[in-house]
Parts: structure tokens; C-alpha cells; sequence
């Protein structure tokens, strides 16, 4: 036998006794059709889950509220303290949550009240063009959204008190503008017979409609603010008002992020704004003054800046002073009983009402705990 033909029976037999591998299995995969099972729960059930008892008894007593109270409660203190706090809770989201106290939160209301005014109809035939109120008070929220963002663009590249300057002075040139320009916010007069639209053959001004009106709003406001606190973005801002350096070295939009605050709380201003024009029947410039920018922010602050409902509390108190402290002080007083008070909540509770009334709960889980612990074996 040859070498050759050996090497080829050598390899012939290794190539027999080699054993035959069968091929592995192949994972199954899945049809392209076939629904994912997904273990996350949807935004509804997250949504019912967070509700607790208070808040079904809360929502309770505010749709009872009208059918209880006279008209006066109703329409005075209601329906006002509402449409206040919606304005409130606009500075309560972008000073709580963004870090930017801005003190043109009036402001952007009031130009959405000139806008319903001027775009509507109003005493001023001359100057209000008459379109129906659902277009006139859509253009004028869209126009103050984008006067608001406008604003954010000037002032977010500063910070602290050059923030509140800005703003103060913008607020400030906006009062001038609106108590000297006679051709398109009709001088110090402003407008009047500025009022609730009629809707579907009810009078929105009555008491009880118009309450519900500012309560479908100023709840609609509430549960927008709460969800983007928790929404990506808020997370974001909150993370920018901590930490811009920082932020931006993650990647973040840091200008674009504030900016997009100041519109978000513009909306909220524009819209309690169209309410206090409602709510008023009338604008003029004394609407937008220094003393009304001023309000907002001892309303804000008053409630609690950390927490969305506080610009509501805040807004309660401020309205139930504002009518009923002249029962028991001078009316000049007014003033100093609101200044005393913003200066003791301040001082005792820089979280504003809310913060105090956390620090008693605290203090009384705390005297009551030793207590417990005493009494077991």
C-alpha cells in the first residue's frame, strides 16, 4: 500500500467514527403580531391609586360649597379665592418647582384680560372688535402664553433678585403702557361690560355657574401642575433649580427648560386672568398695578410655595382678609394686616401655611409616640 492511499483510509475512517452532532434547537420566537404582556400599570390606575379619602372629601365639599353658601360666599369669596389662586399657582409652580420668582405673573394675566376685552366686546365699541368670547378668550390665553415665554427668554439668564427685577420692571412698563396708550387699551378708564359670556342660555356671571366655571379650571390647573412635577420635565426642572452646572452637563437644555416653565405658567396666569375679567365685568390698568403684582406673591407665598394646593389656601385667606378685615380694622388698614401677617408666616413658617400646619402634625406624632410606647408590656 502506497502512502497516499493509506492517508486516504486514515481519513475516510476518522471521518466514520465521527459522531453526528444534531443541530441545536432555535429559540421560539415570538409572531410579530402576538400583544406584549406589559406589567406596568396604565396612567388611569395610577391616577385612582394615588386617590385618598381627603381628596374624595375635599372634592365633595367644593361641588356643595354653592348650594350651601349664599351668593355672596359663593361669588365673592368662592369663585374669587379660585380664580386668584389659579394666577397664584402659576408663580407657586415656576418659583417652587423652577427656582425663578417672577413678579409679572399679574402681568400675564392682565394681558389676557385686555385681550378678551379688545377681541371681544366691551363699553369700548370703538376699540373691541366683537368677536364671539370662545375666540376672543382662546387668542387672548394664546397671546399672554407667548408674552409669558417672552418674558422667561429676558430674565431666566439671571438669577435671584435680578430675576425679580426684570420681571418687576417689565410688570411696571406694562402698567404705564396700558394707563397712558388710548388707542388700544383705552387709557385709565380700560374697558367695562367686560363680562361672563352667556353659554348654551345660561348666565355664566350668576353665582353658581361661574363658580363651577373657576372650579373646573382652577382643578384642571391643580392636576396639570401635579402631573408635570412628576413628568420628565419636571423631574428636569427641579433637578436645573438645584443644579444648573450640573444639568447642563448632562445634556440638559437648561435656557430651554426654564423658558418652557414661564409658558407653562403663563397658561395658568392667562387663564385666571380671563376669569378676573369675567369675574370683574371690567379691566383697567389699576388691575395690573404694583400693589396686584405684589398680591400674587404674598398669596403664594402665604400658601406655601412646595406645594400646588398652598396658592389656594394662600388665595382663601388673602380673600376672606380682603373682605372682612375692614369689619375689625380701619379699611387704610387693610394693608397692614396683610403685610403683618406675610411678615409672622415668613418668619415662623418659610413654607408658608402648609409648612406650618406639617410641623404641628410632626410636633403631636412626636408627644404622642412616647406615649404609646409607654403603655406596651
Amino acid at each position: 500500500m502506497s502512502a497516499a492511499q493509506w492517508r486516504r483510509a486514515m481519513n475516510s475512517a476518522a471521518t466514520a467514527a465521527a459522531p453526528t452532532l444534531a443541530p441545536l434547537p432555535r429559540r421560539a420566537q415570538p409572531a410579530a403580531d402576538a400583544p406584549r404582556a406589559s406589567t406596568a400599570p396604565s396612567w388611569p390606575a395610577r391616577f385612582v391609586a394615588r386617590i385618598r379619602a381627603r381628596h374624595v372629601v375635599v372634592l365633595a365639599a367644593l361641588v356643595a360649597y354653592p348650594f350651601v353658601a349664599s351668593p355672596f360666599f359663593t361669588y365673592q369669596i368662592g369663585a374669587q379665592a379660585l380664580a386668584l389662586g389659579l394666577i397664584a399657582l402659576s408663580l407657586t409652580f415656576l418659583g417652587g418647582y423652577g427656582g425663578m420668582v417672577s413678579l409679572a405673573q399679574m402681568t400675564v394675566a392682565g394681558v389676557a384680560g385686555y385681550g378678551v376685552a379688545v377681541f371681544g366686546t366691551s363699553s369700548a365699541a370703538a376699540i373691541s372688535l366683537g368677536w364671539p368670547w370662545w375666540l376672543a378668550s382662546a387668542v387672548a390665553i394664546v397671546l399672554a402664553t407667548a408674552f409669558a415665554a417672552a418674558v422667561g427668554w429676558l430674565s431666566v439668564r439671571t438669577e435671584g433678585i435680578y430675576t425679580i427685577m426684570i420681571t418687576l420692571a417689565i410688570g411696571v412698563a406694562f402698567f404705564y403702557l396700558a394707563q397712558q396708550n388710548y388707542t388700544v387699551f383705552n387709557g385709565f378708564q380700560g374697558f367695562n361690560r367686560a363680562g361672563a359670556p352667556e353659554v348654551l342660555g345660561v348666565e355664566s356671571r350668576d353665582p353658581v355657574p361661574f363658580y363651577f366655571a373657576t372650579l373646573v379650571c382652577a382643578l384642571a390647573g391643580y392636576f396639570l401642575v401635579r402631573h408635570l412635577v412628576r413628568a420628565p420635565f419636571g423631574i428636569a426642572l427641579q433637578g436645573i433649580r438645584d443644579n444648573p452646572r450640573r444639568m447642563a452637563s448632562l445634556g440638559y437644555a437648561v435656557t430651554a427648560h426654564r423658558v418652557a416653565a414661564y409658558a407653562v405658567s403663563g397658561l395658568l396666569a392667562a387663564v385666571g386672568g380671563v376669569l378676573m375679567v369675567w369675574y370683574n365685568g371690567r379691566i383697567s390698568p389699576g388691575t395690573v398695578n404694583l400693589g396686584a403684582m405684589i398680591s400674587i406673591l404674598i398669596i403664594a407665598v402665604l400658601g406655601g410655595m412646595k406645594h400646588p394646593i398652598g396658592a389656594f389656601v394662600g388665595a382663601i385667606v388673602y380673600v376672606l382678609l380682603q373682605n372682612f378685615a375692614i369689619d375689625l380694622f380701619v379699611r387704610e388698614r387693610f394693608n397692614l394686616v396683610i403685610g403683618a401677617g406675610f411678615l409672622a408666616i415668613v418668619l415662623f413658617s418659610p413654607d408658608g401655611l402648609l409648612g406650618l400646619w406639617a410641623k404641628l402634625r410632626s410636633s403631636l406624632v412626636k408627644t404622642q409616640t412616647p406615649q404609646q410606647t409607654r403603655r406596651q408590656p
